[in-house]
This record gives C-alpha cells, sequence and structure tokens, in this order.
C-alpha cells in the first residue's frame, strides 16, 4: 500500500512541476509580447527561456549534489550507538 501511496505522490509532483513549468514559461512569453509586441521573438524567448532553465536546472542540482556529499554525516554517531 505504501508503494502505491509513493508511486501517486511521485506522478503528482511531476505533474506539477510540468504545469508550473509551462505557467512560467507562457509567464516569461507574455512579459515578452507585452514589451515587445513581436511573435517570433516571443516565440525564441520561450523557446531560449525553457533550454536554459533545464540547463541551469541540472547544473544547480549536480553543485547541491556534490555539496551534500561532502558535508559530514554529522548524524552518524547517533545511528551507531543507537
Amino acid at each position: 500500500m505504501r508503494g502505491f501511496f509513493l508511486n501517486e505522490v511521485r506522478k503528482i509532483r511531476v505533474l506539477k512541476t510540468l504545469s508550473w513549468r509551462i505557467i512560467a514559461t507562457c509567464t516569461t512569453m507574455f512579459l515578452a509580447y507585452i514589451v515587445t509586441g513581436q511573435l517570433e521573438f516571443v516565440a525564441s524567448i520561450g523557446l531560449g527561456d525553457v533550454v536554459l532553465k533545464m540547463i541551469f536546472y541540472y547544473m544547480h542540482e549536480k553543485v547541491w549534489s556534490n555539496r551534500i556529499r561532502s558535508i559530514p554525516d554529522l548524524y552518524s554517531h547517533q545511528i551507531a550507538s543507537d
């Protein structure tokens, strides 16, 4: 039962992530249209927004992953003594 629940939570997280990405990109494109009024420019801004943010997110995750691995396990002594 717990596995089913965790799978549902993961699916919801993925859907929320995708829906937020769509909202954020549309917001950027909307602002670009208000400023420029040029649909061709808006499309390129939207595409650039998605691509660059995916690259930056990947780099951000990599930095955090490396940072977390470099922190000593402060609670390992508690686990060993329990």
